[in-house]
């Protein structure tokens, strides 16, 4: 098994590796807590060029039902209409526009974030943490990062006064390339 932080060996076309792969988020309560959760179910991909990372696409797509926090009336209230509203907006979306290299295994990845309907551009900073071409011939890649976004942006406006609008998007993906 061989392993690498370079992205020029990386070229190619990767799906998401959903049991390795973690999206979650977090957000200040009440002044003092902050609210942590996650996403379950998702799926995704990346066409990487590692020779120019700014011709690479990323795009993945999440089940808003699928929000976890670990108690159960909270998470019904985050699906429901004051916020993730995932009956009539079942999916959150997000595609890149532009990814640009910031140094050897750092990435500004730019793309169109969709939540409730509304789709406005949001840059996620990405690190390339690794990548392996495992015992059986698979190769996988390794990102880890995280944005901060204003979900008023996007029409998430529940929760009155005790949950603050900026929240933290955090990715821990593992993606797989295919043959």
């Amino acid at each position: 098994m061989t392993t690498t932080t370079r992205p020029g060996g990386l070229t190619g076309d990767y799906v998401l590796d959903t049991a390795r792969t973690r999206i979650r988020f977090a957000a200040r309560a009440a002044v003092v807590t902050r609210v942590r959760g996650r996403f379950d179910e998702f799926e995704g991909g990346v066409r990487l060029d590692g020779d120019a990372p700014s011709r690479s696409t990323a795009r993945l797509t999440i089940r808003a039902a699928s929000v976890r926090t670990h108690h159960r009336k909270r998470d019904d209230h985050l699906r429901s209409h004051d916020f993730l509203d995932a009956d009539r907006h079942p999916v959150i979306a997000f595609a890149s526009t532009r990814i640009q290299q910031v140094d050897e295994t750092t990435f500004e990845v730019t793309g169109d974030l969709t939540v409730r309907g509304v789709t406005k551009p949001v840059t996620v900073d990405l690190a390339l943490t690794g990548a392996e071409n495992g015992p059986r011939g698979v190769v996988r890649v390794g990102f880890t990062g995280d944005a901060v976004v204003n979900r008023k942006d996007w029409g998430v406006s529940g929760g009155g006064g005790l949950i603050g609008a900026k929240v933290r998007l955090e990715f821990d993906i593992t993606a797989i390339r295919q043959p």
